[in-house]
């Protein structure tokens, strides 16, 4: 099995979209992150790899959960397209081509694109995706060139005010 983990950013500051890639976290953002990167940690959750938008708001979350999840940051594989907003099908392409050996990826992006991936992955899926969500896929195959569109099953949804 195959399980992908995608994360949209945690709450940012409002101001300054004229700078959007250097908007940084608030302090319900970090208090959000850590939250959900908790849940992740009581689930046993470890990641074989996690792939972020550089983007400061993107890079902080990435960071707080590598910390959590004892991931190493200094392997977080960071990607500009992520960014920018690389197509849902351009996304399927990566993850169809990552190492067998991997079986627990991590996504790290903004809105409405990761909402998109999700949309994607899972049939049918049409939940909302407030800063923080993070959503669990699962993929029953074997190897990651296997991944089909719709054919994941979401495994789990957080969203911060589960736990406030």
């Amino acid at each position: 099995m195959k399980k992908v983990i995608l994360v949209r950013h945690a709450k940012s500051i409002s101001h300054g979209y004229d700078q959007d890639y250097e908007r940084t976290l608030t302090e319900r953002g970090e208090e959000d992150a850590l939250i959900i990167s908790q849940e992740l940690q009581k689930m046993g959750i470890h990641p074989d790899l996690i792939i972020a938008s550089p983007a400061v708001r993107t890079t902080q979350t990435a960071r707080i959960f590598s910390e959590t999840l004892e991931y190493p940051f200094t392997s977080i594989l960071f990607k500009k397209k992520l960014y920018s907003g690389t197509t849902s099908e351009n996304f399927l392409s990566t993850l169809q081509e990552l190492e067998d050996e991997k079986n627990t990826v991590m996504v790290f992006g903004h809105n409405p694109t990761i909402y998109y991936y999700m949309h994607f992955l899972i049939r049918n899926f049409a939940l909302d995706v407030p800063t923080c969500a993070t959503v669990g896929i699962d993929f029953e195959v074997d190897s990651w060139s296997q991944l089909r569109e719709s054919e994941g099953k979401m495994a789990f949804m957080f969203i911060p005010d589960m736990f406030k």
